[in-house]
């Protein structure tokens, strides 16, 4: 049992890590973004985390909105001399709001775990 907890516990580190490192530039580190959310979810639903499920949710709406980013890119963006409408980049939204979804969750429970070892 100690060694289920063990790899987790450094899944669960590395995730965050990713998360913190890809919001340096979020295009480019999307990708780290990603991994690093599904590093998360994996370790909350090997826990049985009571947070597995916005885990989850938030690497869905990550990955909807970097295969949507990626995907317009390749088309050249949208606005300006593009064939697509600045209204397109709506279908991007899902990635950031994943994104903040968890920082939320990460920063909630930080606060629950220190509020809990000074009581």
């Amino acid at each position: 049992m100690k060694e289920k907890a063990k790899w987790t516990r450094i899944i669960y580190i590395i995730g965050v890590v990713a998360l913190l490192i890809g919001a340096i530039d979020p295009l480019e580190g999307s990708v780290l973004i990603m991994a690093g959310s599904a590093l998360l979810a994996l370790s909350a639903y090997v826990t049985s985390d009571r947070h597995s499920k916005i885990f989850t949710a938030s690497l869905i709406l990550i990955v909807i909105g970097v295969v949507f980013m990626f995907y317009f890119s390749s088309l050249g963006g949208f606005g300006g001399t593009s064939t697509l409408s600045r209204w397109w980049s709506l279908l991007i939204l899902p990635f950031p709001i994943g994104w903040l979804i968890i920082i939320t969750v990460l920063i909630r429970r930080a606060i629950e775990n220190k509020s809990q070892k000074v009581a």
